[in-house]
């Protein structure tokens, strides 16, 4: 947002919202979030702001999910600290 001009930031700041769904203020807080804070943006939208920012899938993550595929965690044994319910 910080490189759009004037107008189109004011426009921004009233479209954002009504898209998103949500209220100014809460769009206003998504904006303050840091990487280290705690809250977080519900996944729906982050993804709609990529998409209203043409931005690919994951660009606004904070952070990337390491995992094994099923057919991996089904070979594996169970750890310590592992859980099987």
């Amino acid at each position: 947002m910080r490189k759009l001009n004037h107008v189109s930031y004011k426009a921004a700041l009233k479209i954002i919202p009504k898209r998103l769904k949500v209220a100014s203020n809460t769009f206003h807080n998504y904006r303050k979030l840091s990487l280290n804070d705690k809250a977080d943006i519900p996944y729906g939208q982050v993804r709609k702001l990529e998409c209203i920012f043409g931005l690919n899938i994951g660009e606004l993550a904070n952070y990337s999910v390491d995992c094994k595929n099923l057919d991996v965690l089904i070979r594996e044994p169970l750890r310590d600290g592992d859980t099987e319910k």
